[in-house]
This record gives structure tokens, C-alpha cells and sequence, in this order.
């Protein structure tokens, strides 16, 4: 569906063409016109197809038409990254405007403290903003929330997972009751239908597919033992100079340094990014991985959500995600709207069970590739979950996959 389409008004259609954007996507289809009709909402859909446009563009739409004084809209993200991105788009799409924005997070200096406490009382026209950041300026009694006319949260479930619950309600309290509320996520469990009950008024219910990855990813599995992992991803890198763009996850901080070790090349830039780095030098890394200059990069989860790195040619899992929603929002950094990407994900004899867990919920087996064969032998596919003694959640016993003791 073309824009054109859906309501918007003609100063809005030249920002949508000077940022590039032609035809809709299913969510922005479904989202933008209950959002122009005034509607509160609850919205679901997968990463990766423009929830941040979807209720960017009808919100900018009703403040050309409609603009007050101070801050009428507040937007509510779970990270700083996250934050700055859905702020970059607002900027885009404001270009032609006068309507002004302000990302307002941790982990700067008393400087940025002074530009966000002047944006937060004078009345920047849309805030974006982390939780915890906000609440710091909200305890100091100047910020001026009284004209807030729409409220959005993306990434609720993200929030919530964090902890974020008490602070979410708690700002709401500085908010008019007299608003629109929108509410984007990438899955829906209870906990966030008793939130939506709580803060939505008469919501919209609307939901694309989430449960598997973007039709464009190309989905593959190694069988692998765990000391075939470092050696299989470079036969998989190396020599490969159509591969500009590699992003490998792993499931704890503490393997990123060790993966980093183990890639390192005098041939190309490879860098690690967790929570662990200061929020200074994690915006460093992006922004090198993000113009090419860092070819791969090795993260935990802090970027399998909400991150819009464009052009990622391959998505590598380490280790296999803990459930099937982690796996699709890892694989949803290649592949993003119309693009194409391949993801792999290495599973060793522990986990097998695990990924036919994920398979199952996908409804589809993905492939499983050999190994090369310099390699050695690997483990046999069988993923039936083997239990622990009593009082071992989660352990192992007797031998492992593949018929090697522990």
C-alpha cells in the first residue's frame, strides 16, 4: 500500500519520499490510520518492519496540523541506543517542519544533563526518552508534562523484561489522563495485556506474524562441538569479501572477549559490544560498525532488539538463543524490510534439544550443513533432552551427544 493512502497529509508524504520510504509495510498499513482516527493501541509485530515509522509518522502528521505549545508527545524506549535511533528518525521525517525533538537518557555528561532539563521545561515538541533517566529529572520537580497529548512505549515487553514496570507507572502519574496512548511490541505475553489494561483506554488490538523471521532471511544450522566453533566461523569469513557486514551473537557477556580473540585478523576490524562497555564507547562501536569500518562485530542480546543497522549480510549465533523469540529477534537484524540475509546458528550437542524446541515453535526444521570436512567429525542431531539427577535443573548426565564423556 502506497502512503499516499493512508491519511496523511501532503507535507508529511515529502518527508516519507525524502527519506526514501515508497510503499508501507503491513504494520504502518494497519497502525497509522486508528492512530490519525485518535484510537489508543496495542500493536504486535515482529523486528525489523517499521514499528518506529508506524507511530513516528501519524504522530508528526497530527503536530503540522495541530501544534501546541511545549511538549505534547512523550515517547518511552528501553535503551539509549534505541532511544537515539527512534530520535534519528524523528529528525528525518521533521526536516521540513519546525517541530523540534530531544532524546533524553543516561549516561552523559552535566552538559547534556543542562540541554535535556531545558528541553524537559521549555517544552522540546516530542520527547524520547529511557525510564530510568526520565524518572531522575521528573524527582527534580521542573519537568512540564501537563500538555502531553500522546504517549508511546515501544519495546514494552523489552521494558518489562528489564524491570522497568514500576518506573513505566510512575511516570504516567506526571501525564494528563486526557491522552492517547500507544503501545508497540514485538511479542505479547500476559504481563504486558495487564499493563495495557492498566494505561490504554478501549485499545485497538492489532498483530502481524511475530513468531518467525522476515521472509527474506535465509535460516541454516551447524552441528558443531564447541571447539569447532571459532574455527568453523572463520572458514566461513575468510576469503569471503562479499560478506561486508557480520554480526555473531553470543549468550553471555562473558564470551564476547574470548570470541573476539579468537576471530582476530590483520585483515579486517572485528570488535566486541555488551553491557559491560561504557555507554560512550558501546555508540563508538556502532557507529564503526554501522559505516563498515568494523566488519564484525560480536554482541550479546543488547542488540537483538530495536538496534536499525542496515545492510547486515550475515547473522552468526554462537551459541543458540534461549527461546524462540530471542531467535527471531536475532535473525531479524539480517533481512530487514525488503533486504535478504543469511543466518546461521551453531549447535552443539547440549543444545540441540533447545533448537528442536525453536524449530517446533517456528513450525519448520531448518537446514542443518555439514561441516567442512578439515574440520573433523560432528556431533550426531539428536535432540532428545536428556535429565538431570534429582536437584540438577538443567544438567546433564551420563555421556554427551556425540559420544563423548563429559
Amino acid at each position: 500500500m502506497k502512503f499516499e493512502e493512508l491519511g496523511l497529509n501532503a507535507q508529511m508524504l515529502e518527508s516519507i519520499s525524502y527519506m526514501g520510504y515508497q510503499n508501507a509495510t503491513p504494520i504502518q498499513e494497519l497502525a497509522i490510520p486508528e492512530i490519525l482516527a485518535g484510537n489508543d493501541l496495542i500493536a504486535c509485530a515482529q523486528t525489523g518492519t517499521g514499528k518506529t515509522a508506524a507511530f513516528v509518522l501519524p504522530i508528526i502528521n497530527q503536530l503540522t496540523q495541530h501544534k501546541h505549545g511545549g511538549t505534547s508527545t512523550l515517547i518511552i524506549a528501553p535503551t539509549r541506543e534505541l532511544a537515539i535511533q527512534i530520535e534519528q528518525q524523528i529528525q528525518g521525517f521533521t526536516y521540513f517542519t519546525d517541530i523540534q525533538s530531544l532524546s533524553v537518557y543516561g549516561g552523559t555528561d552535566g552538559n547534556d544533563w543542562e540541554i535535556q532539563k531545558k528541553a524537559l521545561t521549555s517544552g522540546a515538541d516530542i520527547i524520547v526518552a529511557t525510564p530510568g533517566k526520565l524518572i531522575s529529572h521528573l524527582n527534580m520537580g521542573y519537568v512540564k508534562f501537563d500538555q502531553i497529548q500522546f504517549l508511546i512505549l515501544d519495546e514494552a515487553d523489552r521494558m518489562l523484561d528489564i524491570g522497568f514496570h514500576d518506573d513505566i507507572l510512575k511516570i504516567i502519574t506526571f501525564l494528563p489522563k486526557n491522552r492517547q496512548t500507544l503501545m508497540f511490541s514485538a511479542t505479547m505475553p500476559e504481563k504486558i495485556r495487564q499493563l495495557a489494561k492498566r494505561i490504554l483506554n478501549n485499545p485497538v488490538h492489532l498483530s502481524t506474524e511475530i513468531s518467525k523471521p522476515a521472509d527474506g532471511v535465509l535460516q541454516a544450522a551447524y552441528l558443531t562441538y564447541n571447539t569447532q566453533k571459532i574455527p568453523l566461523i572463520k572458514s566461513l569469513i575468510d576469503n569471503k569479501p562479499n560478506l561486508k557486514s557480520i554480526l555473531i551473537f553470543s549468550s553471555t557477556k562473558l564470551k564476547v572477549n574470548d570470541i573476539v580473540r579468537g576471530l582476530r585478523s590483520k585483515d579486517f576490524l572485528i570488535e566486541g559490544i555488551s553491557s559491560n562497555l561504557e555507554q560512550d564507547a558501546r555508540e563508538e562501536v556502532l557507529l564503526r560498525f554501522r559505516s563498515k569500518k568494523t566488519r564484525v562485530l560480536v554482541a550479546t542480546d543488547v542488540l537483538s532488539r530495536g538496534i536499525d543497522i542496515k545492510a547486515i549480510d550475515l547473522v552468526i549465533n554462537f551459541d543458540v538463543p534461549n527461546d524462540a523469540e530471542d531467535y527471531v529477534h536475532r535473525v531479524g537484524r539480517t533481512a530487514r524490510a525488503d533486504e535478504t540475509g543469511v543466518a546461521l546458528t551453531l549447535v552443539n550437542e547440549e543444545d540441540m534439544f533447545k533448537f528442536k524446541r525453536i524449530e517446533d515453535f517456528l513450525g519448520e526444521q531448518i537446514m542443518k550443513i555439514p561441516l567442512p570436512p578439515q574440520l573433523g567429525e560432528a556431533p550426531q542431531w539428536n535432540p532428545k533432552r536428556q535429565e538431570g539427577r534429582p536437584g540438577e535443573k538443567g544438567k546433564f548426565r551420563g555421556k554427551k551427544f556425540g559420544g563423548k564423556k563429559k
